[in-house]
Parts: structure tokens; sequence; C-alpha cells
């Protein structure tokens, strides 16, 4: 599906027309690679993605997939109108897979939602059945890809497009606590009146209610929060802390109850992820990785976040961050917990 045509009257290319070419010159020239992203489900999370991506001159070419073909052709014509304030970039969208070939980097936004009172269970096994239909196809068309997972609960998520890829660790990707390390950051960095950008602090684990804030990790312009009001002697009560963290924790649930959903802080965070891994920035995020082998974690299979580097070929390596042993009893919950869910999955 795509607007684009070559403009013509009765068989004359008007390219031809409007340009004439100059004599003695070469061909043009071919770009190395033509960069290419996919965005599975054009819902609110899935178009905030799609339009930050698009600010960003980071690919050549994004192509969108949605069941609903006329809420997907509509928002594919309303971002192509936007062609003349944004860098150039074809915008392709289709309910057929193929318009997703070639893609470096394929991002699932696509999930079912859940029913009142319909169990966790339930819910995960409907996106399982969802997802089945949706990694092979993406798989088929761009086997060299990327996946990056934003459907909830991601880690879970996570590992079943990794199990159904069939792709190595590296490639397959949760959004996993990026977000809320971002909220993590902007809290911290509101309490202390200074910009969120020069605040260091991470959120892992789990996305969701049993993530563990890595209070000694906390840096603000390269010093270290809590051991610098140590050795000022300076009291700070840990109720103080968690506070930060519940604040973390709600607000998603705070957004939704007065917006209906989230998306444009995942749209960011998800943009920014993309953009490490298409420029080969090898920045830090703690993202959904498998962290079977790290802090202990021997159980099983499981997807968490934890700080890691992301370049061109995905995940490429974990930060080894020094955790105190309470944080690593709360990753290790964490990892219970997920996998206490994914054995009853059967997959």
């Amino acid at each position: 599906m795509s607007s684009s045509s070559p403009l013509s009257l009765d068989g004359l290319d008007l390219n031809q027309v409007f340009f004439k070419s100059i004599s003695n010159a070469d061909p043009p020239s071919q770009t190395n690679h033509h960069t290419k992203i996919s965005v599975i489900g054009v819902g609110n999370v899935g178009m905030a993605i799609a339009q930050t991506i698009l600010t960003q001159d980071l690919v050549d070419e994004l192509a969108l997939v949605d069941v609903n073909s006329d809420k997907l052709r509509g928002e594919m014509l309303d971002l192509q109108h936007a062609a003349a304030f944004l860098p150039r970039t074809k915008i392709v969208a289709s309910v057929d897979y193929t318009v997703t070939a070639g893609s470096d980097l394929c991002i699932v936004t696509a999930g079912a939602r859940q029913n009142p009172g319909e169990s966790r269970l339930n819910l995960l096994q409907r996106n399982l059945a969802m997802y089945k239909s949706i990694v092979p196809e993406l798989v088929k068309y761009s086997p060299e890809c990327i996946l990056l997972i934003v459907s909830n609960p991601v880690d879970v998520l996570t590992y079943v497009a990794w199990k159904l890829s069939g792709f190595p660790v590296n490639r397959v990707i949760g959004s996993g606590t990026n977000l809320d390390s971002s909220r993590f950051r902007f809290l911290i960095a509101d309490h202390l009146d200074v910009n969120a950008q020069d605040v260091q602090a991470y959120i892992v684990g789990e996305h969701g209610d049993s993530s563990v804030a890595l209070w000694s990790s906390i840096s603000v312009g390269g010093i270290p929060v809590l051991s610098f009001l140590e050795r000022q002697q300076i009291a700070f009560e840990k109720d103080t802390l968690e506070k930060i963290h519940k604040q973390v924790v709600q607000s998603a649930y705070e957004v939704i109850n007065l917006k209906g959903y989230t998306s444009w802080a995942i749209g960011y965070s998800v943009a920014n992820l993309a953009f490490s891994i298409i420029r080969d920035q090898r920045r830090i995020h703690p993202v959904s990785i498998l962290v079977k082998g790290f802090y202990g974690i021997d159980g099983g299979d499981v997807f968490l976040s934890l700080p890691a580097q992301l370049g061109r070929s995905g995940v490429l390596g974990v930060t080894n961050v020094h955790l105190t042993d309470e944080e690593i009893q709360q990753l290790r919950n964490s990892a219970e917990t997920i996998l206490e869910v994914q054995n009853q999955l059967g997959i």
C-alpha cells in the first residue's frame, strides 16, 4: 500500500521533463545500504514510535503493518502528507508482511488488550497466538533483522519472540525498563532541580511491579549520590527512595487513568533504542535480554532488563553493574515469577 507513483502524462515521464541530464556525468550512485524499519501495529504506541522515528532522519524506508486496513491506510497517508516537514523517507503500509521485506529492525507493538476480569495467563495465551502469526512472517521476509518487542507483558513476549524466531539472543530485544529508567531519571532530576540528562540511574528487572531500582548506581554529574550523602553525613530516609520508585511504577497507571493510554514517552523511548541500534551508537540502555547466567539466575531461559550496550548487531554486551545483595535477590525473585508464567505457556 503506497500512494507514490511516477507522475506521467500519456506515457511521458515528467521527471525527464523537469530535470535535464548533465552531459558526461556518471550514473546516479547507489547508497551503500537502504535502511528500513518496520512497525507492526498502528495503535497509539505504534504510531508514536513511527512518528518519532521519522523526525530523527533515521531510515530510508518505514513500513507499517496492521490487520485494520482502513486505519492502516489512513495512518500512512497522514504521515505522507507531512513529507514537506520531515526528512525524506519512503512510507509504505500493508496488511501483508511482504511490505516488511529487507527490514533492518522490526518493532512489534501489536498485542491483545486485556478484557475486564480476564486473567493474565489467558491474555498471554491470546498474545502468544498473535505472535505465532507475526514473528514467523517477519523472520521469513527479514531473516537478518533485529526484533524489538514493545507489547506487554514485554519480558514474557520477548522470550516468546526469541523462541518463535530462532534468532540468536543478541538479535531479540525487549523495550524493557528503558522507559521506566527515563521516568526514574526525571523524578530524581526533579527532586534535585537538575537536567535529567545529567542523571544516570537504572531500573532493572521486570517491566512492571517487581522492577528493581539500583539506588547504589545513581550519579548526578558523575557524582555517586548515596555515597556522597554518606560522606557529607547527610541523612536520607530509605522511605524517600522507595517513594520515588513507587512513583516510577505508578507513572504509567496515572497516565492511563488520565488520558486512556500511554504513547509519547514510549514512542520516544523506543525511537531512542532504534537510533542506538541503526546508527551503531553503542550506548547503554536497560532493555530486556536473556539474563540466564547473570547474577545467579540459572533456573531457565528468562528475559529481564539489565543495562546493555546496543549497536548495529543488537546486544553487544551487558554492563557489569555492581548490585547489592538485596538488589540481586529482588532480580532473582522477578526471574522466578516470570518463569512460572512462561512454564504455563507451554512454549
